[in-house]
């Protein structure tokens, strides 16, 4: 464990000393430093727990692309997880909405932090529209496939499989729920949730057409269709669709920049270790369900993005739902493993 995993350990101290410091300065005393310690701590675990799923879906693409692209996404990622989507994603969210510069984003962040989680919040539509419908699509695309060989829940994966010939079925079923989703919205809201929903459609098929494009320059012809550019550029999109409603749900814990990226930032290392963990000893291989669960837990997921634009869903249920089904699929892949080494014995 300790190899797949002493960064993260390496970054967990670091940033709570760090939290620690930061609460230390802000309040000039150790109750506040240990505070500020603690917040960090959950931020880190909440991430820890909503991104699980994350590193599965990212460990398997991660299998079909060529090493190369591997250690660029393990190294140029992390800093594009932790930084990007941690501390410019928040900052852009606010600069945008409030039509001020990313400068006076970060005073605003320093001064009235009250403000800032405010004008977060305001996004919160918008965030949960684009996350919610690019997620979808990316759930969707695994089980709507003809080549798809394994079901887990075999009656409604095989009906799922069987649509797979109707072209653009896919994008039919997510547009039905994004519209389902629209008309309950206040007519105030219903513009700025469509538009951010089919926002969400448009990028995942950009990034699918761009991988398609860019996979075939001559400068990729000698690296396989799946493995370069594209799925690259894929997986960071799919690590920040999957980073907003850690990073909104942040925001209910504390209302500090500054903290909120220390803990996420601590998930995000511990993501990162997971999914080495699983490419290196083939756990998806082993466990033949783990895959399931985790796209089941990003269907929920985009589903529970839509429906939090109209009520409030507390973090830890989403995380128990993500988990939950994880572990079912992870127990039913134990009892195959072991009906097959008993009909083999």
């Amino acid at each position: 464990m300790l190899k797949y995993f002493k960064w993260a350990f390496g970054f967990t101290v670091l940033g709570l000393s760090g939290a620690f410091w930061l609460g230390w300065g802000y309040t000039g005393t150790v109750n506040g430093g240990l505070s500020f310690f603690l917040l960090a701590a959950i931020l880190a675990i909440l991430e820890i727990s909503l991104s699980f799923d994350n590193a599965i879906v990212n460990a398997n693409i991660l299998k079909t692309m060529q090493p190369v692209w591997q250690r660029r996404f393990l190294t140029w990622g992390i800093v594009i997880a932790v930084f990007g989507m941690r501390i410019v994603f928040p900052l852009a969210v606010v600069a945008i909405s409030a039509a001020i510069g990313p400068i006076d984003a970060v005073h605003l962040a320093i001064s009235d932090p009250a403000e800032y989680a405010r004008l977060m919040e305001h996004a919160h539509l918008s965030i949960a529209g684009f996350g919610g419908a690019f997620l979808m699509m990316v759930a969707l695309g695994y089980f709507i496939d003809e080549d798809k060989e394994v079901d887990w829940l075999k009656g409604l994966e095989d009906k799922m499989r069987r649509c797979a010939s109707v072209r653009g079925i896919a994008y039919g079923v997510a547009l039905s729920i994004i519209l389902a989703f629209s008309l309950a919205l206040p007519d105030q809201d219903k513009a700025t949730f469509l538009v951010a929903a089919i926002s969400g459609l448009v990028v995942h098929i950009a990034i699918e057409a761009l991988g398609e494009i860019l996979d075939r320059t001559s400068e990729m012809k000698s690296l396989a269709r799946a493995g370069g550019f594209g799925a690259f550029l894929y997986l960071e999109v799919l690590d920040a669709s999957f980073s907003f409603d850690g990073v909104i749900g942040a925001f209910a814990l504390t209302q500090n920049l500054f903290l909120i990226a220390i803990g996420l930032g601590i998930g995000a290392f511990y993501v990162r270790s997971m999914t080495i963990m699983l490419v290196e000893r083939q756990t998806l291989t082993e466990f033949r369900y783990l895959e399931h669960g985790a796209f089941y837990s990003i269907l929920a997921l985009a589903l529970i993005m839509f429906v939090q634009t109209l009520t409030e869903i507390p973090e830890l249920v989403t995380g128990l739902i993500g988990a939950s089904m994880i572990g079912l699929s992870f127990m039913s892949s134990v009892q195959f493993n072991r009906r097959q080494t008993s009909g083999l014995g």
